[in-house]
């Protein structure tokens, strides 16, 4: 898994951590939370199974859109 770097100041750093500490789990644990609601909020699909599912479902939206209409 790749890793990246971020900075926090002093203040935000303890609350996190503290945040942590209070809840029994690790940085990486509320980072992977965080960042998941923020991909949430956004439409966005947090996995290749979501990603998969909603392009077909957005392809065949526009399939079915593109479909000649009915002569009487």
């Amino acid at each position: 898994m790749p890793g990246k770097r971020v900075r926090f100041d002093s203040e935000t750093w303890g609350a996190l951590d503290l945040l942590a500490r209070d809840r029994m789990s690790t940085f990486q644990e509320l980072a992977d939370e965080a960042f998941r609601d923020l991909l949430k909020k956004y439409g966005r699909p947090t996995d290749l199974k979501t990603a998969l599912r909603e392009s077909v479902r957005a392809a065949g939206g526009a399939a079915a859109s593109k479909k000649p209409p009915k002569r009487s």
